[in-house]
């Protein structure tokens, strides 16, 4: 795979069945260099495995959803250049209805039980903000007054100025006549034709919500309302009748970290939530399911060996199908109504979505796996038959398998993780890759970091150090108050151990790389360790200590990983032992990053520089903290190439 082969990184959504259980509906979405933005639409995917089909044609249509009836199919469309609009089609085809015309985009949503309405989120701005006058542009709004710590969000900016609230929207016949542009009269001024329905605003207030969910009824949200929730992680389930009553009710108080929820056919209520304490400790806590009863939340699923990864809720027969990260893959689990739980797949699979038909008893879930990006499958009886085949371009550019590899630590510790290899003995000039986070992992899906590299020639060696998630919770908190202990021992551990086990590999051509959590480690090791002719810093967490304030977790995320004594920050921080750096390095950093902002890189770079040291500086304009999943496509092919370059000149 080369760099411009991001193309066929075909990404596929959360699947939504139709109520008769005959097909499931996705957006299949990849980068596009022609149009630099991600591109796709929704694909219409039969369970009798006659093949899948496109359904719209939009530039990027996402996050589709059957109604209950299955008579209507909801979705956001974005057109280049606007936010994404809430629309709705007929589920047998047709033009699409827009339903919305948000200033600042329609979020997530969800149908009603009746399946005559929808309820949505969306940011409204302050008046005079975000081009809601006209003429007003960005650098002529008045001043902002902040007396909050939580009002920004990397990817997006300030918050506190454009809160997110519940809209309700009644969904139109779907065969109606469309709405027509009036002429101009000579009698009267040009009236207004209404272009979409009128939205009903359910929330108010200075509060942020989310994750609309209707019980029965009634409609459920998300947000944190209490008094101290500009210092902690907690917030609360609230309903509200949508018939535009103001009256809310707290289904349960300000206990947990709670991600989402779903109602089950009795009435109960499912949660996927991290306990987190009274406050913010969320360092290493897996995410377990509970049901809400009497407005306790009950745990069923033990944190320790369970970690319900990022997800909806689909209920079959009262039981919860939920999404289990463990080991670098993600397989579900039946949980009951009692706890009682029991897995539905097996093998070397990430499932990253899924949805329930009741008509057939049967699931059917979006994966990726060594050989495919996204797919769609039908999981029957533990057994996963594939329905669709949009990694196929994928795997004709050369995907290599990577091998597996456990190696026991200096201390005992066993270290999983893969080396991949190019093709021949070699020796192979080698790289040491470290993940983000830290709560993160490396997993078995095709990865374009690691097939980039390989094609170019490199061996990649990478592994979840002590830190990262689907270990247990004990693994994912050894690093707090200690980070750059145990988990560099566990990076530089495995290496070592693959360096003696794979004799491709040459242990004297070595480089290391990381984002985010993984360009602190990369700092912290290039600091600690002279081994390696060549790094790569990026957007990385460098200096704990200017973190507080700066970035938009900078509030909770130091003083939880890192704690808040000085000397013992300054025990954990690149930073403060960047003199010791004597490796070669590329930082690589994106102008609008939010979560590590630029300045950690600008800081660290110039101290190496002033240090003597070769070292390069490469700024994105116009990229936040995710531009290597989701930057502009032709940004992504550049930074690799920059990459490539470095490593090129070094190795």
């Amino acid at each position: 795979m080369q760099p411009r082969h991001i193309e066929s990184l075909y990404s596929v959504s959360r699947p939504s069945l139709d109520p008769d259980g005959s097909r499931a509906i996705v957006s299949v979405t990849h980068p596009d260099l022609e149009s630099d933005a991600t591109v796709g639409q929704l694909w219409s995917v039969p369970l009798d495995g006659s093949g899948p089909r496109r359904i719209t044609r939009g530039a990027h249509d996402s996050a589709p959803a059957f109604s209950p009836d299955g008579r209507a199919i909801a979705f956001l469309r974005a057109v280049p250049g606007t936010p994404a609009q809430l629309h709705v089609m007929d589920a047998r085809g047709g033009e699409p209805v827009r339903l919305t015309d948000q200033k600042l985009g329609a979020g997530d949503f969800d149908w009603a039980p009746d399946s005559a309405r929808i309820a949505y989120t969306a940011r409204v701005a302050e008046e005079g903000r975000y081009g809601t006058v006209d003429g007003i542009g960005s650098d002529a709004e008045p001043a902002r007054r902040i007396s909050v710590v939580r009002y920004k969000a990397n990817g997006l900016g300030y918050t506190n100025d454009r809160r997110r609230h519940i809209f309700l929207v009644e969904v139109p016949p779907l065969d109606a006549e469309p709405s027509y542009e009036p002429a101009p009269h000579p009698d009267r001024s040009k009236p207004e034709s209404p272009q979409v329905p009128e939205s009903v605003q359910v929330t108010k207030g200075d509060f942020e919500h989310f994750v609309p969910r209707f019980i029965g009824d009634k409609l459920g949200f998300l947000s944190p309302r209490h008094a101290s929730r500009d210092r902690d992680l907690l917030n609360q389930l609230w309903v509200v009748q949508p018939h535009g009553s103001t009256e809310r009710e707290a289904l349960i108080g300000p206990e947990l970290s709670i991600e989402t929820f779903r109602a089950a056919p009795d009435g109960s209520v499912y949660l996927i939530a991290q306990d987190v304490g009274s406050a913010t400790d969320f360092v290493g806590r897996n995410s377990s399911l509970y049901r809400l009863a009497d407005g306790v939340a009950v745990l069923l699923t033990d944190p320790e060996t369970v970690d319900l990864a990022d997800g909806d809720i689909p209920v079959m027969n009262d039981a919860a199908i939920v999404p289990n990260r463990a080991r670098g893959r993600v397989h579900l689990l039946e949980v009951q109504p009692d706890g009682a739980s029991r897995a539905l797949s097996s093998g070397d699979i990430e499932i990253s979505g899924q949805d329930v038909s009741t008509a057939r008893s049967s699931v059917v879930v979006s994966y990726s796996s060594p050989d495919t990006f996204g797919d769609v499958a039908l999981l029957e009886n533990g057994v996963l038959t594939p329905l669709s085949d949009f990694s196929a371009s994928l795997r004709d550019t050369g995907i290599v398998r990577p091998v597996e590899l456990t190696v026991t630590g200096r201390d005992g510790y066993p270290i999983h993780g893969w080396v991949a290899s190019p093709a021949g003995e070699g020796p192979h000039p080698t790289v040491l890759m470290i993940h983000g986070g830290p709560f993160a992992d490396y997993s078995v899906h095709v990865f374009d970091e690691t097939q980039v590299y390989v094609e170019a020639g490199y061996a990649v060696v990478y592994c979840n150090p002590r830190g990262s998630a689907g270990y247990g919770q004990a693994h994912g908190r050894s690093i707090k108050g200690a980070m750059g202990t145990v988990d560099l021992a566990d990076v530089l551990d495995f290496l070592d151990g693959a360096l003696d086990v794979r004799s491709e590999l040459d242990s004297s051509r070595l480089g290391i790389l990381g984002g985010s959590y993984g360009g602190y480690l990369t700092a912290w090791t290039i600091a600690h360790d002279h081994r390696f002719r060549a790094a790569v810093v990026e957007r990385g967490y460098l200096d704990p200590e200017s973190f507080v304030g700066s970035s938009d977790i900078g509030w909770f995320f130091p003083q939880e990983y890192n704690g808040e004594s000085p000397s013992r920050v300054r025990a954990q921080s690149p930073q403060a032992v960047v003199r010791q750096v004597k490796t070669p390095t590329l930082v690589i950093h994106s102008e609008d990053d939010l979560r590590c902002p630029l300045g950690q890189a600008e800081n660290w770079y110039t101290c190496v520089k002033l240090n003597g040291v070769e070292a390069e500086l490469l700024v994105f304009p116009g990229e936040n903290h995710e531009l290597s999943r989701s930057g502009r496509p032709r940004h992504r092919v550049q930074r690799f190439e920059a990459i490539l370059d470095w490593l090129g000149r070094h190795l």
